[in-house]
């Protein structure tokens, strides 16, 4: 059986919460969170539709806001950009994101089986590269471009775009967390939160 937490923990990549308060804001006051990450905080639009993210890493906000970043299917439609509302402790800014809400994978769902199975395999790929250290992940997602998995063509374009965008901004891939891969109440797989900075 796969260990995503010890697979996690042996590339540096174990659960942690980011620690910032959520700053006043216009937008965001009286409005409840409904989720927190590494580098990020998710509070409700209340629409049920949209969220607003508050992001803190300069790879997530390049993601959701670069002209060329990845988009279709898989990835998320972001809707505005409404500037920096703070800094977080590590010193990087607070962007403030408008985008769709997406939702934790349900279990067995069909998003969820695929969503393991691409963790999975992107893991054995991070073993086979384990010797190039920071590098592996990004080696071990251009393996997952070329060497396709039994998946939707859109799905592996996304892969490819991922691959491509993340050599292009010099990010890492972090698709070993569940929480990173969500899906949309059509049941869509979307790359969430794919990258991160080291």
């Amino acid at each position: 059986m796969f260990d995503l937490a010890a697979a996690r923990e042996a590339i540096g990549r174990q659960a942690i919460i980011l620690p910032d308060p959520v700053p006043p804001h216009p937008l965001l006051d009286g409005k409840a969170e409904i989720g927190r990450g590494e580098y990020s905080v998710v509070i409700d639009k209340g629409d049920g539709e949209r969220v607003y993210k508050i992001v803190s890493s300069p790879a997530d906000y390049f993601l959701y806001t670069a002209e060329d970043r990845p988009r279709g299917e898989h990835f998320p439609v972001v809707y505005a950009d409404h500037g920096i509302i703070g800094r977080a402790v590590s010193g990087y800014p607070l962007h403030l994101i408008e985008m769709e809400r997406l939702f934790p994978l349900a279990d067995d769902s069909p998003a969820a089986e695929l969503a393991k199975r691409l963790i999975e395999y992107y893991w054995s790929s991070c073993q086979q590269w384990s010797r190039l250290g920071a590098d592996m992940g990004r080696i071990a997602l251009y393996h997952l471009t070329v060497h396709p998995l039994a998946i939707t063509v859109s799905l592996q374009q996304a892969l490819k775009a991922l691959s491509d965008f993340v050599e292009d901004y010099q990010v890492l891939p972090d698709i070993l967390n569940a929480n990173n891969l969500m899906m949309r109440k059509d049941g869509t797989l979307v790359f969430s939160d794919p990258v991160f900075i080291a």
